[in-house]
């Protein structure tokens, strides 16, 4: 019989305990308070649906026994060739099955790589609790809002050094260092020891907020051992340490003093210290700011209201009253900064967005650095600013952007200071965990056996002096179209590659019986040909080997025709063969 691990908590006849210490600088107590007793040989499973070989979709699970725990709930966003997917969710087929184990959910921090596939979770999985700091469960309950989910799961507000249970575990919320207020590393209480999982952070030591990494929560923590270490990997190719966030400050602020007509400046819609000091710049240089893109201005909103943010009434106008102030006077803070196709500042950089458009000599301030697989995109959105007279201020050269993400300092300073016998990269692409991998045997000299470069769906079990990879559970992707509220399947995805590719051979036939007593009609759609009579002459040799069809005359065949036509010709396009029949006609 398994054992029962030893939780210290007033109400033992509930199946799902909640207890929440907070605890002050200034008390005598441990800064983490003893709730969860480790146990040799018991086993507690450590498995990532998402956030492992990519950036985005964090969603991560620990379960102990009967007793399940969620740890974030991120999206994606879609690659080049994912046409029409407008967002990337994991797969939650393992925690559908297993959703009468749910105890709850933990939060990291209010990005949307973190919270974003939180609303798609709840309409197929219930999740009774969810624990996180007040500026993301505030950015989550206005999207549950939206998605007429809001009620769906009891939200709670954490505050830093407070310990909350989750059916067998205990968290302790560390506060660290991010590019949003209210970004928690957390120290979990196991029957298999100490866990620690970093979140995203960097070690800022003149942070926007004044909030300082709470170290010597995590020193404490390391203290008394920890078995494993879950940790970011984001910027494991970057040596040395991250610039402050307060460095950005004094190039955008430059970039104000220069610009001599309009300012439009584009950042990640959920970078809430940025977006801050943005604002703070133009009212200081006396300009107005017209916020596009929904996302950021409920950003924007929520975190004035929920005091992460200040500024006056009346600094911010509508899209439609910039034409109403002199150009010098204006600021326009819009999405756009990773070049997706229809957001505000790639419209205006194309031309086709319906109240904004480049006036030479315009400046545009990219202050964000490109997600993997957005380089293409980006570069095409700052040629078509330049191209339609504008100065764009982009690039790391520039200073108008830092990560919110620790280098390879600041990564060996994490693993120094937990001293984990067990370490699991996460959060970067597959070069990035075996780069941070790396460090680990560096640094702490861990054998390179005690450290995990994983992949999404890999089960990790780990006991108090053990760690092994023993299975893997279903952890694919969802895709998004957005504009049509559904998801894509890899069908659609592989036609839509093979249009985008290969191109359209429309066929109509009218048949009577057996007999093709009309067409075929045949329509061509993105086939190069040299001239006009290369055109014609494929067309007509298709029709002649249609008509020629001398077996059985049948949808599937005339299908298995057209396709070895087009083989021959080493084509392999999209093929829609719509058959009539006379009588119908």
């Amino acid at each position: 019989m398994n054992k029962k691990p030893i939780i210290r908590r007033p109400n033992q006849n509930q199946n799902i305990e909640v207890e929440k210490k907070e605890i002050n600088d200034n008390t005598q107590e441990n800064i983490i308070p003893d709730l969860v007793q480790a146990i040799p040989g018991e086993k507690v499973q450590v498995i990532s649906l998402g956030g492992l070989g990519e950036i985005g979709k964090n969603t991560w699970v620990m379960r102990y026994q009967d007793q399940i725990m969620i740890i974030d709930g991120g999206l994606g966003f879609p690659s080049e060739d994912m046409h029409g997917v407008d967002l990337v969710l994991p797969e939650l087929t393992y925690l559908i099955e297993n959703q009468d184990k749910i105890a709850g959910m933990i939060i990291t921090h209010g990005h949307e790589d973190h919270i974003g596939g939180i609303s798609n979770m709840l309409k197929s999985v219930n999740i009774p609790i969810i624990y996180g700091p007040p500026l993301a469960i505030g950015l989550l309950e206005g999207k549950l809002k939206e998605a007429g989910l809001l009620g769906k799961a009891n939200m709670n507000r954490i505050k830093p050094r407070e310990t909350v249970t989750v059916g067998a575990f205990a968290v302790t919320f560390v506060r660290n260092n991010h590019s949003i207020p209210d970004s928690f590393s957390l120290v979990i209480q196991s029957p298999a020891g100490k866990i620690v999982h970093s979140g995203d952070f960097k070690f800022d030591h003149t942070p926007v907020d004044g909030e300082l990494f709470d170290i010597s929560a995590l020193a404490e923590a390391s203290a008394s051992g920890v078995s494993l270490l879950i940790s970011d990997s984001t910027n494991a190719e970057r040596s040395g340490y991250t610039p402050s966030e307060k460095a950005v400050f004094t190039k955008i602020e430059e970039a104000f003093v220069k610009a001599t007509k309009r300012i439009i400046i584009t950042t990640f819609a959920s970078q809430v210290h940025r977006i801050s000091q943005i604002l703070e710049i133009a009212q200081k240089y006396g300009r107005k700011v017209a916020i596009l893109g929904r996302s950021m201005l409920n950003i924007a909103l929520i975190s004035r209201q929920l005091g992460y943010m200040h500024f006056p009434d009346g600094l911010l106008i509508r899209a439609e009253e910039v034409a109403n102030y002199p150009l010098n006077r204006i600021v326009v803070l819009t999405t756009g900064s990773q070049g997706e196709p229809l957001s505000a500042l790639t419209r205006i950089a194309n031309g086709s967005h319906k109240q904004l458009s480049i006036i030479p000599g315009d400046t545009v301030i990219i202050s964000a650095t490109p997600i993997p697989g957005n380089e293409r995109s980006i570069a095409g959105t700052i040629n078509a600013l330049f191209a339609r007279g504008a100065d764009v201020v982009y690039g790391k050269e520039s200073g108008v952007h830092v990560s919110g993400h620790c280098s390879q300092e600041e990564q060996k300073l994490m693993l120094s200071l937990v001293q984990p016998k067990f370490f699991m990269p996460a959060h970067g692409e597959y070069r990035m965990l075996v780069r941070h991998g790396k460090l680990g045997e560096e640094v702490c000299g861990l054998p390179s056996e005690n450290i995990f470069i994983m992949e999404n769906g890999d089960i990790l079990e780990i006991t108090t002096d053990s760690a092994q990879i023993i299975g893997e559970v279903p952890a694919g992707i969802i895709m998004v179209d957005s504009s049509r509220e559904h998801s894509v399947n890899k069908e659609v995805l592989r036609d839509r590659d093979k249009l985008s590719k290969q191109g359209l051979v429309n066929i109509i036939i009218t048949m009577d019986k057996d007999k093709i007593v009309a067409g075929p009609d045949i329509l061509l759609k993105g086939f190069v040909f040299g001239d006009a009579a290369q055109s014609a002459e494929f067309t007509e040799n298709l029709k002649s080997q249609i008509l020629q069809a001398d077996t059985e005359i049948s949808q599937s065949n005339l299908e298995k025709v057209v396709k070895n036509f087009l083989k021959e010709h080493r084509l392999d396009p999209m093929v829609q063969l719509l058959v009539l029949e006379a009588s119908l006609v």
